[in-house]
């Protein structure tokens, strides 16, 4: 029997699994019940298993000695309301499974429960992460808490994959290089001087200012940064005034930078300290600050290679595309900066193509015994030295 049929025949399980976690989502740093119930199941296979790594993480090893291999699954929902009337709805309210977490962790238990039943020649570990959505009051995601509390200690690479709602049941997605963006974040306070709608000439209006800030910000891209350079400068929030017939003395504005080099992160951050300065010209002035997320994803070649031949051999090369590239952010990065690592994307989709952080995202649960025997065939082939 392959690993495939191996999959298959815990297809069931995998989806009571998934549609279990589905049901009680729980935020970043709060994921205790989910946890709780990945510890169980490992400890029950014989996972020696350490608990509330970064804060509320899973780490469990099975196996001994050289090498080890790491797989990672995240935990965390999103704060959305779901909208989809299936009988596995949230039953969390503003609570969901938004970008397929449960699906990560139930694949990742199933992995774990086939790789229970082999001879390990070497280590494997599984990293059951919180928090990837969200940082917590320190800035810091999951990521780097769990490696914080020595997650990725003997690690010799390490594996992961997500959902692709745009993808078809039975392909998966894997490149090497960037496979995801960096991601800060910027928050600006405009500055003027404020006074009455009638008498704009005795004001420095911090909406002027804003303006010309604005423009300037959504320039960076096309007119100041290398053409052949990824980045996306966004703006989410701007905030000022307070009535209708007032200037108000200053608007605050907010938004995220991706970038895929560090070089080109920090001319973004050069770039938009240039367009603040903007307001100084006018006679305003400004505040401007920066907050450092997580640092690009780059796919390790040789663990690419080691992923793509393992998918191949499963579901046929014509099956294993390249990846969509796009600047979402994911906090894998951390993990795979530390060791060589490499995430796929697995095809989810269903009819009715449903979007990620969408209240209505579900996706194809044919595909959970795809993606668990692709993690499971290609740790196994790492610890026998096949990268």
């Amino acid at each position: 029997m392959t690993l495939l049929q191996k999959a298959q025949s815990i297809q069931s399980q995998l989806s009571e699994w998934r549609r279990d976690f589905h049901m009680h989502p729980e935020l970043g740093f709060q994921e205790v019940r989910t946890a709780a119930h990945v510890a169980e199941f490992l400890e029950d296979w014989g996972y020696r298993v350490r608990r509330g790594v970064g804060r509320t993480g899973v780490v469990a090893d099975l196996g001994s000695g050289k090498p080890m291999v790491a797989i990672r699954a995240d935990m965390d929902a999103l704060p959305l309301q779901e909208e989809n009337a299936v009988a596995y709805a949230s039953q969390n309210a503003g609570v969901m499974h938004a970008c397929g977490h449960d699906a990560h962790t139930a694949m990742a238990l199933g992995a774990a429960f086939l790789l229970s039943q082999e001879v390990l020649p070497g280590t494997v570990r599984f990293l059951f992460q919180p928090s990837e959505e969200v940082a917590d009051e320190d800035g810091i995601s999951g990521a780097p808490r769990m490696v914080a509390d020595g997650a990725m200690e003997g690690v010799d690479a390490v594996l992961a994959l997500h959902v692709d709602p745009a993808t078809p049941v039975g392909d998966i997605r894997i490149e090497a290089g960037p496979a995801s963006g960096g991601v800060d974040s910027w928050f600006g306070r405009i500055l003027g001087s404020g006074g009455h709608g009638a008498k704009p000439h005795e004001t420095v209006d911090p909406f002027y200012l804003a303006a010309h800030v604005i423009l300037a910000l959504n320039a960076i891209p096309s007119r100041r940064l290398h053409p052949f350079d990824p980045a996306v400068i966004s703006i989410g929030s701007l905030h000022g005034g307070f009535t209708e017939n007032v200037i108000p003395a200053q608007v605050d504005i907010s938004g995220t930078l991706r970038f895929t080099e560090t070089e080109v992160q920090k001319q973004i951050h050069a770039e938009i300290q240039r367009a603040f300065e903007l307001t100084r010209a006018l006679g305003g002035d400004y505040d401007l600050r920066f907050e450092i997320g997580c640092a690009p994803m780059v796919n390790h070649p040789g663990v690419v290679a080691l992923i793509r031949s393992a998918a191949a051999d499963l579901l046929g090369a014509e099956h294993v595309l390249p990846m969509i590239k796009e600047l979402g952010a994911e906090d894998f990065g951390v993990f795979s900066a530390l060791a060589p690592g490499a995430m796929f994307t697995l095809g989810v989709r269903l009819p009715e193509e449903r979007v990620l952080h969408s209240p209505s995202f579900d996706l194809d649960e044919r595909a959970l015994p795809i993606g668990t025997a692709v993690l499971v065939e290609s740790a196994l082939r790492f610890l026998q030295g096949k990268m």
